[in-house]
């Protein structure tokens, strides 16, 4: 991988190495951070009020994109603060891992050329367990210790959206890292809710195969970092490959683990809380048992799906905890979901692409529009009629290295990737629908996407099967010249219009080498 133009800010890019550190960075800025003692109750509230503040995404409107917001009295909850909105914006997800809003999934996709195994430290070393508070005392429990929110009224359950699960493998020992939607259940029980495919769920059926448990750690408030790295996937990084990895090649120093107290795991040392505890063999729980709403919780395509019939239980061990604890949470739908979820797309899409189609790809962007998951923009840059078929070939490899991508649209050098109104106004004058629209049917996607369904079109076999479509929105090779966007003069308007924060240079455009 070349260089790209990135800008690392080596003070944010070393300098934070846990959630606390990342919010030093931020926050002395309003327009990127604002805290609140005005009592907030987690039931839904919580979630109301930063749909309103910064949450962006498929939220259903009206929302924005903001700062993330810290709630420091939560009705109920007197030692732990709940913070929102971390990661729901790109430049501020940028500026945490010193890059800039167009250079991070580059920034990213170079961290596997560094990357940093974790290291084991000690207890002393380990921020986590300054509290400990075990399963087996009398008055243990969950749902009181921690204000898991819930996004919406109708909520199976409260949900614990930014959970980092750390299983291993019982075969081979590898560790891996993943997020899953994770509904409190009762005192020491919680359910868990795996895509097919998820490495965790892999460990998880193998240790029931033999009758065992499985230890995990669920580990919450961590370095932004671990975030974006643990939410790679396949064939990006295979089954057996620990994403932690990748954050170590983000800050270049490895993630810092800590030995579990109550079962045989490791837990991130500098978590701001971790979850300890077993997934149980052969037992399963309706998602909404407590509360019977048919719903699940608002998912990132921005709807609520239907309460799981069937999940796998995690019995609760033991709670370790910073004192006074950051409980991390997301608006399922918002634009955290793509930050989390994009920024890596991007970043698989970049390695492949440029490994295939060396030079062609410019720039790539996990839509906001399909949570990160669903849309790509990929812009090519075309120099001989050859590369008309180069483009549609870049598409197809996007689909093969992301397998829950659905859409793409390719776009020229001139259309900026992340403005929905040039890449609109890209398909609107240089596609046409009957020549320039490629479907291809039956192939695997995604479960949480509702048309993905053999009710919406009986043509799809099975949940999570669906037609991948390809907008070509460049323009033809042969008829560049016909295409070519009205040129004004370039001028720096600041002299004229000092008061107003204007893009003086074209947005930037870069070119892998």
């Amino acid at each position: 991988m070349g260089s790209t133009n990135h800008t690392h800010a080596a003070s944010a890019n070393t300098a934070v190495n846990d959630l606390r550190s990342a919010l030093a960075l931020i926050q002395d800025d309003p327009t990127q951070f604002i805290t609140t003692d005005h009592p907030v109750d987690p039931n839904a509230q919580l979630a109301g009020v930063y749909k309103h503040i910064g949450a962006g995404g498929t939220v259903m409107r009206p929302t924005r994109r903001g700062p993330a917001m810290q709630f420091t009295n939560i009705v109920g909850f007197e030692d732990v603060s709940v913070l929102v909105g971390m990661l729901a914006d790109r430049a501020r997800v940028a500026k945490l891992l010193g890059a800039t809003p167009t250079s991070i999934n580059h920034l990213v996709a170079e961290a596997f050329n560094h990357a940093r195994e974790p290291v084991v430290v000690t207890r002393n070393e380990a921020p986590v367990q300054e509290k400990v508070y075990l399963a087996s005392e009398p008055d243990f429990d969950i749902r009181t210790l921690l204000p898991a929110p819930t996004n919406t009224p109708v909520d199976a359950a409260p949900f614990f959206c930014m959970g980092l699960l750390l299983g291993t493998d019982p075969q081979t020992g590898h560790s891996d890292v993943t997020i899953h939607r994770i509904a409190v259940q009762g005192r020491d029980e919680l359910s868990i809710f795996f895509a097919p495919g998820r490495h965790i769920d892999a460990f998880r059926k193998k240790a029931e195969a033999a009758g065992k448990p499985l230890p995990v750690t669920i580990n919450m408030g961590l370095d932004p970092a671990v975030y974006i790295g643990a939410c790679f996937e396949a064939p990006t990084t295979p089954f057996g490959y620990d994403e932690l990895q990748v954050a170590g090649g983000i800050r270049h120093e490895p993630v810092s683990l800590v030995k579990a107290l109550t079962v045989e795991q490791h837990a991130i040392a500098r978590a701001e809380i971790v979850i300890e505890g077993e997934l149980l063999p052969n037992v399963r729980v309706r998602e909404d048992q407590n509360s019977d709403t048919g719903h699940a919780m608002p998912e990132f395509p921005g709807y609520n799906g239907p309460a799981n019939p069937s999940l796998p239980l995690f019995k609760v061990t033991a709670v370790t905890t910073r004192t006074h604890p950051i409980l991390e949470t997301l608006v399922g739908p918002g634009e955290e979901h793509t930050s989390l979820a994009g920024i890596p797309t991007e970043a698989s899409l970049i390695r492949a692409l440029e490994a295939a189609l060396p030079g062609f790809v410019t720039q790539v962007y996990a839509h906001t529009a399909g949570g990160g998951k669903l849309l790509a923009i990929i812009q090519v840059h075309k120099e001989k009629a050859f590369d008309d078929g180069r483009a549609h070939q870049a598409a197809l490899v996007a689909f093969a290295t992301y397998s829950e991508l659905k859409n793409v649209i390719l776009v020229d050098q001139d259309v900026d990737p992340f403005d929905t109104d040039d890449v609109l106004w890209a398909m609107t004058t240089r596609m046409q629908g009957d020549t320039d629209i490629i479907t291809i049917p039956g192939v695997m996607g995604h479960v949480l996407d509702p048309s993905q369904q053999p009710e919406y079109n009986p043509s799809i076999p099975a949940k999570g099967v669906t037609a991948k479509t390809i907008f070509d929105a460049t323009a033809p090779y042969r008829l560049k010249e016909q295409f070519t966007r009205a040129q004004f003069l370039e001028v720096d308007p600041r002299p004229w219009a000092p008061q107003l924060h204007v893009r003086c240079a074209p947005w930037p455009r870069l070119r892998m080498e």
